[in-house]
């Protein structure tokens, strides 16, 4: 494991212009972002196609290759990564549907993610299209519910590291949190997603 601050201080270099400071970063965050690419991969159904490491490249291809990389810490990054995979995985999902033409395979087929973790116990698993949804339509209720779900789901993240990137209180988080898994909850359990 590395220091925190030495994430930090890649991300401020890189912001001031250093381009050798991205080249550091990616190094230095590899694994853990091939970690996250890997849990995001294992909820997904067997058959999957593509691979932590593939989900690790396109997500650091969707980071780097825009002009706006203004991180404020480690947290961050890892918070804008995770979406970005999220982002990815939807969009892989779309075009799998695609190829499928949207028969019942496709419905059912490796587009599929436990949402257990998040919306409860009794909630099978759902279509990452339809999480997607349901995630865009929390966003549209609260916003912060659906940054939380981002941070502490898809980037594993722990209530004091998505406190830090949120600017909240960790009990702010906690209640949320709990608020979002509910509102999730209900939206899976009446298929109004």
């Amino acid at each position: 494991m590395f220091k925190e601050g030495v994430v930090t201080q890649l991300l401020v270099a890189h912001k001031n212009g250093d381009e050798g400071a991205v080249d550091e970063l990616f190094k230095l965050v590899y694994d853990q972002l091939k970690e996250i690419a890997s849990r995001e991969l294992f909820r997904r159904n067997p058959g999957e196609t593509m691979n932590p490491t593939g989900l690790v490249h396109e997500a650091y291809l969707k980071l780097f290759d825009r002009e706006e990389t203004d991180w404020e810490n480690r947290a961050h990054f890892f918070a804008v990564t995770s979406r970005a995979m999220r982002q990815i995985l939807v969009d892989y999902a779309r075009k799998w549907k695609a190829q499928k033409r949207g028969g019942p395979e496709a419905r059912h087929g490796s587009t599929q993610i436990d949402a257990s973790r998040i919306a409860g116990e009794n909630v099978p698993s759902v279509d990452i299209l339809d999480l997607d949804h349901a995630l865009n339509r929390l966003e549209e209720l609260n916003p912060r519910f659906a940054r939380i779900v981002e941070c502490r789901y898809f980037a594993n993240m722990s209530v004091k590291e998505t406190a830090e990137v949120l600017d909240v209180a960790e009990r702010t988080v906690n209640r949320d949190w709990i608020k979002a898994k509910s509102l999730l909850y209900m939206m899976f359990m009446e298929n109004e997603i």
